[in-house]
């Protein structure tokens, strides 16, 4: 049976693969992505896939709170039923900046606009699935309950692996906090995509040696969209459930984040 899969960052890298991969299986693929010139050309290539079905797309900035709540209430009014949502749109940011809302951006665009688009579509969600883009760099940080960070000493990789640390958790109190939706986080290898901050970074996700391409992580991305036989709550990385390090597999750093999100993000 056909399903409607929402992708966010579905404009390009893994979300995009994905939702070509997706649309040529028969499925309803919804894209969400940042920059309106590249959402419209991936909707074109998804449409292509999919035997002319041109999939909807709408544009939301993860930096900005405002954003995710429109974009629910469009998806919620467009969307009779939401099969699965893949939380795969992140980034890593050079330098620290705060948000409109009065976050660290790294941490607001991977987990808490993530975190809040999902509590907004939660009823649509039940029995459905949920799934977190996450990565080993996780093991580079560990989630505060302030979401800033110190901005004299900031560290791109210490933010981003924090970001990822909190995907893997978000997606673990889930399963616990709401049984009746399967939630699961992954590792999709290191892709060879244009992720990444500064022109060092970038060169290395272009053209370092071993890279994943993006079709092969949106391989994985589809597998977790459609498989029956997830465990809930899990950590994958390939088609193995996997432990990630000891602080992104804390039930009670789980359930402080969860607080901590939801008193962020107003979605209490």
């Amino acid at each position: 049976m056909a399903q409607t899969i929402v992708i966010t960052g579905g404009s390009s890298g893994i979300g995009l693969a994905a939702g070509e991969q997706l649309a040529a299986r028969g499925d309803e693929v919804v894209l969400v992505g940042r920059d309106p010139d590249r959402l419209a050309a991936a909707a074109e290539k998804v449409k292509e896939a999919g035997n002319g079905r041109a999939p909807r797309h709408y544009r939301a900035d993860f930096e900005n709170f405002a954003e995710v709540r429109e974009l629910a209430a469009h998806l919620l009014e467009d969307l009779p039923r939401i099969d699965v949502l893949a939380n795969n749109a992140g980034g890593i940011i050079a330098r620290p900046r705060e948000t409109v809302d009065g976050y660290e951006a790294t941490l607001q665009a991977n987990h808490l606009s993530p975190f809040l688009l999902t509590h907004l579509l939660r009823d649509r969600l039940t029995g459905g699935r949920v799934v977190n883009t996450a990565s080993r760099a996780h093991m580079q940080g560990k989630p505060g309950t302030n979401f800033t960070d110190e901005y004299k000493s900031y560290n791109q990789w210490r933010s981003y692996g924090a970001s990822k640390s909190a995907n893997i958790l978000f997606a673990a109190e889930a399963a616990r906090r709401w049984p009746e939706v399967l939630s699961v986080s992954f590792h999709p290898g290191v892709v060879r995509t244009n992720f990444g901050a500064g022109r060092l970074t970038r060169f290395f996700y272009k053209h370092a040696p071993g890279l994943v391409t993006p079709q092969a992580a949106g391989e994985l991305l589809t597998w977790l969209c459609t498989s029956t036989e997830l465990e809930n709550g899990a950590y994958y990385v390939g088609h193995t459930v996997t432990r990630p390090a000891a602080h992104a597999r804390d039930p009670q750093l789980a359930a402080d984040l969860w607080e901590a999100s939801l008193t962020a993000t107003g979605a209490a």
